[in-house]
């Protein structure tokens, strides 16, 4: 079987070796082994600019390029339209040589891919929609025509359509999807975290605002108002660094929050077993990766109602959703806090929960998918 993966995810030449996004090559090495043959088509750049980046491990056909456009003004549109074509073109060709077509979405080429993929009713087909699925949620009108094209029945063939969490009303080629980060091998018993000493607070991503650190820092400041004893770790960069050191310095809370910026998974991992809760106001998610690994190693978390995070909570029975109400949320942690039984039960959810979806059982179901008619 040939595999072509449609993305807007780069590749990068690395001798005679190609680079790609790191958390794209370990999911699409899964992808590879269940293949004769992987293709990408794509965009490829000269450098990495900045994109944290990890060499491709196997073996892949000669990529097809695709190249990159954008609509800023009138001489940009005329450029992108020529962009356009010449995609729609390679895409085209790229699909007639394929056993299964992967489109990778949202994107500007998982667009052009949807709607080309129509052309194709036979061909069994993937969408992994890494984007926030929620049919509520604001988003651009390019993510919104992608998502109506590929859960429409009419338009799309012989596609299964990976989503992050379960919602109403979805079309039957649509089916609830994960990302897993651990293996069965990798479970251990969890280490019980008492609530009588101190209390670990954890932010796990990018410093940047949709990320919202801030509100995790603020969450922290109003804790220690009331007299509990906390401390929040933030392992991350980003571009709110610099606000943040000068929040911190403002509020004399350079003893109570640490910024321990970018780190081995290891020590990211630790630091989920020591800490008891994980805060993440992100106003953006597809599958909210920190919050499901915090969850397998016992640290419960605090996030607020994006994407699929009230599916992966269960509505706060086995974390908190936050609400952006800094009061409300402050007084959410506190009662739980100070109910020692309710928090031990909402933990033992959340890792049995999450450890149900490991990369085992990630790897059995891509396999399940390709084989699939």
């Amino acid at each position: 079987m040939k595999l072509v993966v449609f993305s807007s995810a780069p590749l990068i030449p690395s001798g005679n070796k190609w680079k790609a996004y790191s958390p794209y090559v370990n999911e699409m090495h899964i992808w590879s082994t269940k293949v004769d043959q992987i293709q990408f088509c794509c965009p490829i750049w000269s450098e990495d600019r900045g994109l944290l980046v990890a060499e491709i491990p196997f073996q892949t056909e000669v990529p097809i390029e695709l190249k990159d456009f954008d609509v800023k003004s009138i001489g940009h549109f005329f450029k992108s339209l020529l962009m356009v074509i010449l995609n729609l073109h390679r895409i085209f060709k790229a699909m007639q040589q394929a056993d299964h077509i992967h489109l990778r979405c949202p994107g500007n080429m998982g667009l052009l891919g949807a709607l080309v993929q129509i052309l194709f009713p036979n061909t069994p087909k993937t969408a992994k929609y890494a984007g926030n699925w929620d049919p509520k949620s604001k988003q651009p009108w390019s993510y919104r025509l992608q998502k109506w094209i590929l859960s429409n029945p009419i338009l799309t063939k012989k596609m299964q359509v990976l989503v992050y969490g379960e919602w109403e009303n979805s079309t039957a080629n649509v089916k609830p999807f994960f990302t897993a980060s651990y293996t069965e091998k990798d479970k251990q018993p969890i280490k019980t975290r008492s609530l009588s000493s101190q209390i670990r607070f954890l932010f796990v991503g990018t410093l940047s605002s949709g990320k919202q650190p801030l509100y995790a820092i603020r969450l922290l400041e109003q804790l220690l108002k009331r007299n509990l004893d906390c401390v929040l770790d933030c392992y991350g960069e980003g571009a709110e660094r610099q606000t943040i050191l000068s929040y911190l310095a403002e509020h004399q809370l350079e003893k109570a929050v640490f910024l321990h910026g970018n780190q081995s998974a290891a020590v990211v991992q630790k630091a989920y077993q020591e800490s008891h809760f994980l805060v993440l106001a992100s106003k953006s998610e597809g599958w909210p990766k920190v919050v499901a690994e915090a969850m397998f190693w016992g640290c419960l978390p605090a996030s607020t109602a994006v994407s699929c995070v009230p599916y992966m909570l269960d509505q706060g029975k086995r974390g908190i959703v936050l609400t952006k109400n800094l009061e409300t949320d402050v007084q959410q942690i506190v009662d739980l806090i100070h109910d020692k039984e309710r928090y031990e039960n909402q933990v033992l959810k959340a890792v049995e929960w999450s450890r149900f979806f490991t990369l085992d059982y990630f790897e059995s179901e891509i396999e399940t998918i390709l084989k699939s008619k």
